[in-house]
């Protein structure tokens, strides 16, 4: 019997992240998932307001949470990173009571959130669900030859309240990028911001920025990225300042669908990473 998950997508993977939404779920089908999406489902909001008062900033997420709760479903899995932290935290909020008693009082048009739907990360379903072992099994192939550095950023993990791993000392995603038959490589920039939404105001402060994490990568002796986060992949390749390591950059559902037979790495990404993949 086929497990059923449901998932919220958010914005940037029905618009210039839609290639890391097919692969991730081809790839979860072909590991026994049905994925249904969430109905109706709006935007998380993005960023999570640091103002303990403003209750406007958590409708967004806290209807997504109603949306899952109306299905009778207990938990809503995101490929995202900002959107697995955005959702994470506003359901953390309404875990007091007080804050629970707000927010439904605030939206009145909708049925009261009772609480207890758990927000997962693709890479929490990977290791905590599917396992590394059997993850393994599934390979056909391995990404054998590849040495991926894994890039967290900011939203995966802090605070720590939500946080997929260690936020300091994480290797969720090297477990999985082993799992995948690649070589994971630690460098000490992967748990670094990347300037994210300072792109708009501020690019040389981003650039700044992605120049250290790709120095440090290269340094380190990646040869290639792995993100879950629209933004940063953009960062990291839009803002790739003269002189910085030129690292290609995936997202780990292209990896897991490459390393499960589903999808070939694009012929574009092969010549950029020629004399790597053997």
């Amino acid at each position: 019997m086929r497990a059923t998950l449901l998932y919220f997508p958010g914005c940037a993977l029905k618009d210039q992240a839609k290639n890391y939404e097919r692969a991730t779920l081809s790839a979860l089908a072909t590991l026994g998932y049905e994925v249904k999406e969430l109905p109706r489902w709006n935007c998380c909001g993005t960023v999570y307001s640091l103002a303990q008062d403003d209750l406007m900033r958590h409708v967004g997420p806290v209807r997504n949470l109603i949306r899952a709760q109306e299905l009778g479903e207990t938990r809503v899995l995101t490929l995202c990173a900002m959107c697995y932290n955005t959702l994470s935290r506003s359901a953390l909020f309404v875990q007091n009571p007080e804050n629970l008693r707000r927010i439904n009082a605030f939206m009145d048009d909708e049925e009261d959130y009772q609480g207890g739907v758990r927000v997962v990360h693709l890479a929490q379903l990977l290791l905590e669900e599917i396992g590394e072992e059997k993850l393994s099994q599934a390979v056909v192939k391995p990404l054998s030859g590849l040495r991926f550095g894994a890039y967290y950023g900011c939203t995966l993990l802090r605070p720590k309240e939500v946080a997929v791993d260690h936020p300091d000392r994480p290797e969720v995603l090297e477990r999985i990028i082993a799992a995948l038959g690649a070589e994971a490589v630690a460098f000490p920039e992967r748990t670094e911001c990347c300037g994210a939404y300072l792109t708009v105001t501020r690019p040389d402060i981003v650039r700044e920025r992605v120049s250290e994490i790709l120095l440090s990568a290269g340094r380190a002796g990646a040869q290639a990225l792995l993100t879950s986060c629209p933004l940063c992949k953009f960062n990291l390749e839009e803002r790739r300042p003269l002189g910085a390591p030129k690292i290609p950059v995936f997202y780990l559902g292209e990896a897991l669908a490459w390393a499960l037979g589903i999808e070939e790495i694009p012929e574009e990404l092969r010549k950029s990473l020629a004399g790597v993949m053997r």
